[in-house]
């Protein structure tokens, strides 16, 4: 499992011009399925995104991060993106083999986004399998990867 986290001021999607999902500070996250993935890496990752230390204190907005998305009581807008596991090494057409089928994607998507609702925070998301226009307003900037392989 993959994910892009980005820290955010404000975040939403579309899908046909109509907004889909938008939230407020928070995190965005940009999340792909592997194959190999089980309900190991969903908890995991789910665990991770909610308690990574990725908050300043509020009076003082350049300080060390101190809080979790969690313990602001933010907002979380998760995104289906095949695209993150796009192998570019060869030729000049990505191949996305190492992303699960849209099937399989799309159940462990629905089962990540409910770990997190189970949060009791506020969780948007997109349309699994659309094409998706997605606005960030990127707060530090703050982007980090995360991964997690099947054990």
């Amino acid at each position: 499992m993959r994910v892009i986290i980005q820290r955010v001021k404000s975040s939403q999607v579309t899908v046909q011009g109509a907004v889909v999902g938008q939230i407020k500070r928070g995190l965005n996250l940009l999340i792909a399925i592997a194959p190999t993935d089980t309900e190991a890496e969903l908890a995991w990752m789910a665990r991770k995104c909610l308690d990574l230390r990725l908050f300043p204190p509020e009076d003082e907005p350049e300080g060390r991060w101190q809080a979790s998305v969690r313990d602001i009581q933010g907002e979380i807008l998760a995104i289906s993106q095949f695209t993150l596991y796009g192998d570019c090494r060869k030729g000049r057409r990505p191949s996305f083999s190492g992303s699960a089928s849209p099937q399989d994607a799309e159940e462990l998507y629905d089962r990540f986004v409910e770990k997190l609702r189970s949060s009791g925070l506020r969780v948007e998301t997109g349309q699994f399998g659309t094409m998706m226009q997605v606005s960030i307003e990127n707060d530090g900037p703050v982007t980090l990867i995360l991964d997690r392989d099947a054990e």
